[in-house]
C-alpha cells in the first residue's frame, strides 16, 4: 500500500515538508515565482544535483535531503511519473503560515502540482498537491448528475467532494468511498488510473449514488505535516463517519441505505469505521472492502519491496542500500512502544504506527453485523491472495460476509499481471465491469431481501 505508485509518492512528498527552523547559509533565497520556476526546472532536469549548495534550505530539510541521497535522490522519487511534459509558471500562495509556490506539472503518467514551502526565503519543504492547471471538461451524462458537495472538517475547513447521483428524484442508495494510503484526490488518481471516478460513474449508471471526496492529507498536507498525533482516526475514521451523516441529510439519498466502501488501506479502516458508525445518528447499512489486508502494514511493505526488487534484472549497490535502509527502518516497528513521539518510521510519526499496532482488524471485522462484500484482484502484488485466504479462513463461514476474487485484475481492479509491477498504473484503463456489477448486485440484493 505505501509503495503504490503515485499514492506513496504523494505521501512521501507530503512528509518531506520539514520543520521550518532555518539555518544561516550563504545561499540564494527563494522570494519570487520566478525563483520557484528556476528551481523546479533544474529539479526536473537532467542534473538536479547542481542545485546543491545554491539555494537556502532549513536545517531539517537539509537533514531530510541527506537521508534521501540529496536533491538527486529526492528527484529520483519522481521517475515513476515519467518525463515532465508540461511545467506551468509558478504562482504564490500561503499555507500553514508559510509562503508557498505552486508549480502545476504534467508528467507522462499523471499530473500534479509541486509545491515549495518557504519561510523568510529559506526552502522548508517540497510536496505534491492537487493539480491546479487547466483540464479538459468532461461531458455531462444523461444518466446521472455530478454535484459538488464539500465535507466539513472540524478545525481545518472542508474537503472538496462530488456526489454522483442518478437522474430522478430518488431516494437512491448511496456509497461513500475511502481511498488507499497516501495523499489521494477524490478520484483516487494513481498514474493514469482514476478508480474512484470509474466506480462513481459505473454505479450511478446502475441507480446507485456515490460520494467521493479529497483526503485530508491531500488538501491539508501542509497543516498536518507537523501533527505528531496523526493516526488512522484522523486519516479516515472521522471523515468516514461525517460523510455518512452528510449523505443522510441529502434529499435524493435514502438514509437507511448508505454503504461505506474502502480500497486498500481505506479497506483496512472499514472495521474500525463500522465501530464508530454504531454510535452515529445515521449508520451504514453495509460495507465493501476492496484489496484490504488483515496483516500489519509493515509486513506488507516488506513484501512489496521484495517483490518490486525481484523484478529488476540486477540490483545495484545503491538500490540494495536503499532497500536495506528501509528494512532497517521497519525493524524499529518490532516494538512500537519504545518509539518516542518525535520518531518517524518511513516518514510517519510513531503515533500512527502505535495506533495500527493496537488495531485488531480481524476482531473488529468479526463484530460487524451488517452485510460485507470483500473483493480481491488475483494479480495484486500489494495485497495478495494470502490476505484473501486469511479473510476466508477467519470470516468465510459468516453469513453476512461475501468474498470474491478476480483472475486477471490488479490492486486497482484493472486488467494486468503481477509481473508488470507498477507499470500497470502508467497506462489508461478503467475498473473492470465485473467489479462494478458485483457491487451493484450486493446493494440491490439487500433491497430485494427487505421486500
Amino acid at each position: 500500500m505505501k509503495k503504490i505508485f503515485a499514492a506513496v509518492l504523494a505521501l512521501m512528498m507530503m512528509l518531506t515538508v520539514c520543520g521550518i527552523a532555518a539555518t544561516e547559509q550563504a545561499a540564494r533565497k527563494m522570494e519570487t515565482p520566478a525563483d520557484a520556476d528556476e528551481f523546479i526546472a533544474a529539479f526536473l532536469g537532467e542534473h538536479p544535483e547542481e542545485l546543491e549548495g545554491v539555494w537556502a534550505f532549513s536545517a531539517q530539510m537539509e537533514a531530510a535531503l541527506r537521508q534521501m541521497g540529496g536533491i538527486a535522490g529526492m528527484a529520483k522519487q519522481l521517475s515513476a511519473l515519467g518525463a515532465p511534459e508540461t511545467i506551468m509558471p509558478a504562482y504564490e500562495g500561503e499555507a500553514g503560515g508559510l509562503k508557498v509556490f505552486h508549480i502545476p506539472c504534467v508528467f507522462s503518467a499523471m499530473e500534479m502540482d509541486l509545491v515549495l514551502a518557504v519561510q523568510d526565503g529559506v526552502i522548508a519543504g517540497l510536496q505534491s498537491a492537487p493539480y491546479s492547471g487547466v483540464r479538459e471538461e468532461k461531458a455531462e451524462s444523461d444518466l446521472y448528475d455530478s454535484l459538488e458537495l464539500a465535507l466539513p472538517v472540524p478545525s481545518l475547513g472542508e474537503l472538496p467532494g462530488i456526489l454522483t447521483v442518478p437522474k430522478g428524484e430518488g431516494p437512491f442508495p448511496a456509497v461513500v468511498l475511502l481511498q488507499g494510503s497516501g495523499a489521494s484526490d477524490k478520484d483516487e488518481s494513481v498514474g493514469r488510473l482514476k478508480p474512484f471516478r470509474d466506480l462513481a460513474e459505473g454505479l450511478a449508471e446502475k441507480g446507485i449514488a456515490v460520494y467521493r471526496f479529497d483526503k485530508r492529507s491531500y488538501v491539508y498536507g501542509m497543516e498536518l505535516m507537523t501533527d505528531r498525533q496523526f493516526t488512522l482516526v484522523d486519516e479516515y475514521l472521522e471523515d468516514a463517519v461525517n460523510a455518512v451523516q452528510l449523505l443522510g441529510r441529502q434529499d435524493r439519498i435514502d438514509p437507511d441505505r448508505i454503504y461505506l466502501l474502502g480500497h486498500s488501506l481505506g479497506g483496512n479502516a472499514i472495521p474500525a469505521a463500522a465501530r464508530e458508525l454504531e454510535n452515529a445518528p445515521v449508520k451504514a447499512c453495509g460495507f465493501i472492502m476492496m484489496a484490504a489486508s488483515p496483516r500489519p502494514l509493515d509486513v506488507l511493505m516488506r513484501e512489496q519491496y521484495d517483490f518490486l526488487y525481484s523484478l529488476m534484472p540486477e540490483i545495484t549497490a545503491e538500490q540494495q542500500a536503499e532497500k536495506d535502509a528501509m528494512f532497517a527502518e521497519l525493524d524499529k516497528l518490532q516494538d512500537p512502544d519504545v518509539l518516542a513521539e518525535d520518531d518517524q518510521i518511513a516518514g510517519v510519526y510513531s503515533a500512527y504506527w502505535k495506533w495500527l499496532a493496537n488495531y485488531d482488524i480481524l476482531q473488529a471485522a468479526k463484530e460487524i453485523a451488517q452485510p460485507v462484500l470483500l473483493l480481491q484482484g488475483e494479480e495484486d502484488y500489494q495485497v495478495t491472495l494470502e490476505d484473501f485466504r486469511i479473510w476466508k479462513d477467519t470470516l468465510g463461514e459468516k453469513e453476512n460476509w461475501r468474498m470474491i476474487s478476480y483472475p486477471g485484475l490488479t490492486h486497482a481492479f484493472t486488467a494486468g499481471r503481477k509481473a508488470e509491477g507498477a507499470e500497470v498504473y502508467s497506462r489508461p484503463d478503467r475498473v473492470d465491469a465485473r467489479v462494478i456489477l458485483d457491487i451493484a448486485d450486493f446493494i440491490d440484493q439487500r433491497k430485494t431481501n427487505e421486500r
